[in-house]
């Protein structure tokens, strides 16, 4: 897919609203070959989107080995809103708590006390973290308005021919 076809997609306002959520799911390949499917935090960076994590996580050798990885971010109400992005993913291990991490969380509810206690936790836990920058490759919003899963256009296509 076509850089300027990627942004223009994530550029639309509901990509836009979809890309300033909290959580999204990160697909990957596991170090042993199967499928490995989580939510995570994350933050756009306005062309990236960044993910951060501990040192010692699972994912990392995995991601290292198969850095490409498959995202979705999308909403509970019907119809949903999805926003799907493949990327290849570059780790960068960084000393201390990366500003990401800390923006990407501060959409939780939270008092002030709260966040400051939390924030205080992280950084007793983390001597550093691993930044995971996912470059999107392919982009697709499903809004089921404008448009539709692939399988649904082409039944829509088929039941059009037959009529």
């Amino acid at each position: 897919m076509q850089p300027d076809r990627i942004a223009a997609i994530l550029n639309l306002p509901i990509s836009q609203e979809l890309l300033a959520r909290d959580l999204l799911r990160m697909a990957y390949v596991a170090q042993d070959g199967t499928p490995r499917n989580i939510p995570i935090a994350f933050t756009w960076n306005g062309s990236q989107i960044v993910v951060c994590t501990a040192k010692n996580a699972p994912k990392l050798p995995a991601l290292r080995r198969h850095p490409q990885v498959a995202l979705t971010i999308d909403t509970e109400v019907h119809p949903p809103k999805i926003l799907l992005i493949r990327g290849r993913a570059e780790l960068d291990v960084v000393d201390g708590i990366p500003q990401e991490y800390l923006q990407m969380n501060g959409s939780y509810e939270m008092t002030p006390e709260q966040r400051v206690e939390w924030e205080a936790e992280v950084r007793s836990l983390y001597d550093g973290m691993v930044r995971i920058v996912i470059t999107p490759t392919w982009a697709k919003l499903i809004d089921f308005d404008t448009t539709l899963p692939t399988a649904v256009e082409e039944l829509i296509r088929q039941r059009a021919e037959r009529a």
